[in-house]
């Protein structure tokens, strides 16, 4: 209709030869018509958008160290494990408490940590640019090995569902990697209502589901691993604000874990001062 409307504008060749279908009048009412259903398929996503939002109400606020740029967060066996990155990039158990890391593993300067996740008495953990994953024992954090991350354009996020590692990389791809060779076993390219859902950052496994904090944003999605569809949307532009209050110098939020004892969530970011522990509100999704 875009084409058909530009050709009978902008060519006056088409016009000549076509006179009998060009009158000024008929141009108008096809601009009309294209402005209209411009507006529809706008208001369309608009809905689909409001669809997938997920409310939340904030159950409590920890403390969190705002020297941490923080990478990855998650709760194993009751404890609060978190990685970083930067020049000072680490792995700990956070006392929740205070917010201060007991720290068990501390990189290399050469290596920028990102995503962790444990599995099978393992700790896993991805670095940026380096293409390359390290593996802790749990209980000792003696390094056990590394393995290559060349398949991935970087290293980002990391969880598991309880049998595959599950990783972003930056762009709208997660890969499920066999713990075995450490190598991709599936790829997912994941989508929202706009199109291509890019810049997925740290992940967690909930219900079936993976939750991704949408990197630059105050975003986490939730995305249904079997359809590759975005199902839900949680904005955290708010609980930003009120750490921004706190600490003017906090960076991009990033930072899930799932609670299981308590069914809820826990938020932060790069030097946030607090985490925030969330119970969602969620309604029944369907896929855009």
């Amino acid at each position: 209709m875009k084409r058909f409307l530009s050709n009978l504008i902008r060519n006056p060749a088409y016009r000549e030869n076509n006179s009998k279908a060009f009158h000024p009048l008929g141009a108008a009412l096809l601009a009309v018509f294209v402005l209209q259903s411009c507006s529809v398929e706008k208001e369309n996503k608009r809905l689909v958008s409001d669809t997938l939002t997920i409310a939340y109400t904030v159950r409590d606020a920890w403390p969190h160290d705002t020297q941490s740029f923080t990478q990855g967060l998650l709760i194993h066996q009751g404890k609060l494990y978190e990685s970083t990155g930067e020049k000072n990039s680490w792995i700990g158990i956070v006392d929740i408490a205070t917010g201060k890391p007991d720290k068990k593993v501390t990189l290399d300067k050469k290596y920028f940590g990102e995503g962790i996740t444990i599995l099978n008495n393992k700790v896993y953990q991805l670095t940026w640019k380096n293409n390359t994953g390290f593996i802790y024992d749990l209980y000792s954090f003696t390094k056990l090995g590394e393995f290559p991350l060349s398949f991935a354009k970087e290293g980002w996020g990391l969880t598991n569902n309880d049998e595959h590692l599950i990783m972003s990389d930056g762009t709208e791809k997660i890969y499920y990697l066999d713990t075995l060779s450490l190598k991709p076993v599936k790829t997912l390219r994941i989508r929202d209502e706009r199109g291509y859902a890019t810049n997925l950052n740290e992940l967690e496994y909930v219900n079936g589901f993976i939750f991704a904090n949408i990197w630059q944003t105050n975003t986490i999605v939730k995305i249904d691993p079997g359809t590759s569809r975005v199902v839900g949307r949680l904005d955290l532009t708010s609980l930003a604000e009120k750490a921004e209050k706190i600490n003017p110098s906090i960076d991009v939020m990033n930072g899930i874990a799932w609670h299981p004892g308590t069914e809820s969530f826990l938020v932060t970011g790069k030097y946030w001062p607090v985490i925030y522990v969330l119970k969602l509100q969620e309604k029944q999704t369907q896929n855009p």
